[in-house]
């Protein structure tokens, strides 16, 4: 989440003059026609795949998906503060229904392997969309900081359950020394599935309200080094992480990431037309990311990241942000 509270975009007050749908639809908007980059190949060492790569047609292939899902609340006031204009809100049951519902069947419809989720307040939360995608994600975990009306990270995934880790209690450094830690669950997963060990990471760091641009920074340094000892503990395992990094391309945060060798910010390929995932003060913005840890036994299949977002809006299924979604290859 961007901010707790938005400037009206005028991105989306031209979308509503064209003609908005309600909320609950979510046919997906991609922009397929911008043409992919010719040297993918030679800058992200992708010489094996070919950019026409169907997911759909290959038992090799993955798609993995995160979304922030905008403060999705269930029916109890855990704070004890739930008025207007407080943090935490009360869904009635109806609505908390049909929320779940449509976020459900947007997720089902991209068909993903891996989906990282932001803004699940709590078990119940999680649950409302498990008991609807059960068929689909047998996974379902959470990642919960305790804290009465937090919103918290979760990861559903196909396959089967291996391992979870979390990485909340470690402490992080800001570049002037001093001490912090995560500011929700760095969720790690482990599932076995095709055949392989797959791992998400499910992200959402400091959000600028009230900003401390050195804790999100020291995320960001973090969650690099404990995505890189993953991948070294596993060297057979495709080991994603996506997640709301409340930055953009070009930050300290996501600079810090980028800048190492090891990993990919895989939708750099792409314009930022095609993997904006939020829009402030009518600026389209890249907040919401999905990066790989290199491996000889995957790879990140060019030109597949984009943005999904409803039809006649900016988000998506509801979301003020659009779903991040991209496709990748096991060797």
């Amino acid at each position: 989440m961007r901010a707790q509270w938005l400037v009206p975009s005028l991105f989306g007050l031209l979308l509503g003059l064209l003609g908005c749908r309600p909320e609950s639809s979510f046919s997906v908007v991609s922009d397929a026609a911008v043409s992919r980059p010719t040297d993918l190949a030679d800058s992200f060492d992708l010489a094996s795949l070919d950019a026409s790569y169907d997911l759909r047609s290959s038992p090799n292939g993955l798609r993995a998906l995160t979304l922030n899902t905008h403060l999705f609340f269930d029916t109890v006031c855990d704070s004890g503060r739930c008025g207007s204009g407080d943090f935490e809100q009360v869904e009635t049951p109806q609505d908390f229904a049909a929320r779940a519902d449509t976020l459900a069947r947007a997720i089902r419809s991209l068909s993903s392997d891996v989906v990282a989720l932001q803004e699940i307040e709590n078990q119940s939360a999680l649950r409302a969309l498990s008991s609807r995608l059960g068929d689909l994600y047998p996974v379902a975990v959470l990642g919960e900081t305790g804290a009465a009306g937090s919103i918290d990270v979760a990861i559903l995934g196909k396959g089967t359950l291996l391992e979870v880790r979390t990485h909340r209690a470690r402490v992080l450094y800001r570049p002037d020394g001093s001490s912090t830690y995560f500011s929700r669950e760095l969720l790690e997963v482990h599932l076995s599935h095709k055949g392989r060990r797959i791992v998400m990471f499910a992200a959402h760091f400091r959000s600028k309200v009230s900003d401390d641009p050195g804790r999100r920074l020291a995320e960001a340094q973090a969650a690099a080094e404990i995505m890189k000892k993953t991948a070294a503990e596993f060297p057979d395992a495709l080991v994603l992480l996506g997640g709301d990094l409340n930055d953009t391309p070009g930050s300290a945060p996501i600079s810090a990431m980028e800048s190492d060798p090891a990993l990919v910010r895989v939708a750099k390929d792409r314009p930022l037309s095609s993997v904006a995932t939020y829009s402030w003060n009518g600026n389209p913005e890249a907040i919401d990311h999905l990066f790989w840890a290199r491996s000889a036994r995957s790879s990140y299949v060019a030109g597949s990241a984009s943005a999904q977002r409803d039809a006649g809006r900016f988000g998506f299924a509801g979301s003020d942000h659009a779903a991040l979604l991209a496709d990748f290859a096991l060797h």
